[in-house]
């Protein structure tokens, strides 16, 4: 059910920029215009990472995701209405993905406070990475089946279907997975009374070097995913207008689903070596922000088509591999506040992301070149990868600060 509900996660969230370019042409918006409504995704997916970390480790992670899917389901259904409602169209469309994010601003600090609470420390790489590969499904899905609705039916019918199904998830998982549960999900609380003592000093985990290289890393990967995942159907619209859709809205996140299961199995592979837990950290950081940049930087310049879906799969093939890096970092530094501070690391990266995508359309209207945001997505992935091989670690950093309070 976390595969399903991940996927259809990314199914919304992926619709506004699947149809950016049609809405874009039926409203007049410019690349300023669209990178204003994309990155207000963003706006508010930075309010509630902390909140709904802190809620899961309350109440249970299971009943924040229910509640968080029903509420995208309904802003992804209603988005068409409130385009039709008045021509100011911008204000309203950039107000829908406020919301969108604010209400999927809660999901995967629920999903780190759940993996945390209830997977032994070995699994959780592959659970992580399992959860990873479902992204990709969602923009796999997302990318085909709005390819063939865009033409068919309008842009209108791909928030219509995608809001359906997530509220069928959601109501699903109320009824036969959660009605009559809160029981079972107050023991589990219970059970993790010394994580709820350990939350009160997570202020002085900040100052450690590994957590900030954490996050500063998270940051970096977050803010050149985001883009990537806003602006590349709009740079293939552009740059091959003759192309088949389909091609390059399905083919790079088919090749990230098993590219994000074999990450998770080699980081686990590695460990049951006698690999420490740090270095695979590293190596798997390395493949997702260095590697990838390679493939990013090959698209500068004049390259075809097959070579650029070639390149941009390549290059998000790589970033699967955080799954077994900076995504599951946190569980090893600070298991028992990891989702709060998974929601604070969220947060970071989703205020970073919002100023990327917007300045990405900001440098592609004004340079009229793909180059200078290719470059970009490069300097920052280097930036952020080497802080974080310099200063990141995996040993546990909150036990010396949660051990007087226990014993108290």
């Amino acid at each position: 059910m976390l595969f399903m509900g991940t996927c259809l996660l990314y199914c919304a969230r992926m619709t506004m920029p699947i149809c950016a370019v049609s809405m874009a042409a039926s409203f007049h918006w410019s690349k300023i215009d669209s990178g204003l409504v994309l990155g207000g995704f963003f706006w508010g997916y930075c309010f509630t990472q902390i909140l709904g970390g802190y809620a899961s480790d309350k109440v249970g992670g299971e009943r924040v995701l229910s509640l968080s899917a029903a509420s995208w389901a309904l802003i992804t259904a209603g988005t068409p209405l409130l385009a039709s409602l008045s021509s100011h169209t911008l204000a309203l469309m950039t107000m829908a993905r406020f919301l969108m994010g604010l209400v999927q601003g809660v999901f995967y600090p629920s999903l780190a406070s759940l993996c945390s609470q209830r997977v032994v420390e070995e699994e959780r790489v592959f659970l992580m990475s399992t959860m990873h590969s479902s992204t990709y499904l969602g923009t796999l899905i997302a990318g085909g089946m709005g390819s063939l609705m865009l033409d068919t039916y309008g842009w209108e019918s791909m928030f219509y279907v995608t809001g359906f199904l997530s509220g069928l998830w959601a109501f699903m998982v109320w009824q036969c997975l959660l009605k009559g549960e809160s029981a079972q999900i107050q023991t589990v609380s219970k059970k993790n009374s010394a994580g709820s003592l350990s939350r009160k000093l997570c202020l002085k985990l900040l100052a450690k070097p590994s957590i900030w290289a954490m996050v500063f890393a998270h940051m970096c990967m977050s803010s050149t995913s985001y883009t990537l995942l806003s602006w590349l159907p709009t740079y293939f619209k552009e740059s091959f207008p003759e192309a088949t859709g389909w091609v390059y809205n399905v083919i790079p996140w088919l090749t990230a689903i098993p590219s994000a299961l074999c990450g998770g199995y080699f980081s686990d592979h590695l460990i049951s070596q006698g690999y420490h837990i740090s270095t695979v950290r590293k190596i798997m950081q390395f493949v997702a922000m260095g590697v990838s940049s390679m493939f990013v930087m090959c698209l500068v310049g004049s390259v075809t088509f097959p070579f650029a879906v070639l390149f941009v799969s390549a290059a998000i093939g790589a970033t699967t591999f955080t799954s077994g890096g900076v995504s599951v970092n946190v569980q090893d530094l600070t298991p028992s506040c990891a989702g709060a501070l998974y929601g604070f690391m969220n947060m970071m990266g989703s205020f970073t992301g919002l100023v990327m995508v917007s300045l990405s359309g900001y440098l592609i209207e004004v340079m009229m070149s793909w180059t200078i945001v290719f470059s970009l997505i490069t300097l920052v992935n280097a930036t952020g990868l080497g802080i974080f091989l310099i200063f990141g670690d995996a040993r546990r950093v909150d036990l010396q600060d949660s051990w007087p309070v226990i014993t108290l």
